[in-house]
């Protein structure tokens, strides 16, 4: 089990890393859509870490 968890977190990280560089990227980027990328890929630099930790916290207090 712990070597699993260690293996979802560094998935995680490399995720996390692939959307700040998706970031950087967009907000580099100059074409007509590259304003709504940003905004899309900044959502989600946000969004998806705030969602996983809600879903570790569901999941810890359900289990008990």
């Amino acid at each position: 089990m712990k070597k699993l968890k260690r293996i979802l977190a560094l998935i995680g990280a490399l995720l996390l890393l692939a959307l700040y560089a998706s970031t950087l990227v967009t907000a580099l980027m100059d074409s007509p859509q590259a304003g709504n990328w940003f905004k899309a890929s900044l959502a989600c630099t946000i969004g998806i870490p705030v969602l996983l930790y809600a879903f570790m916290l569901v999941y810890k207090w359900t289990k008990k």
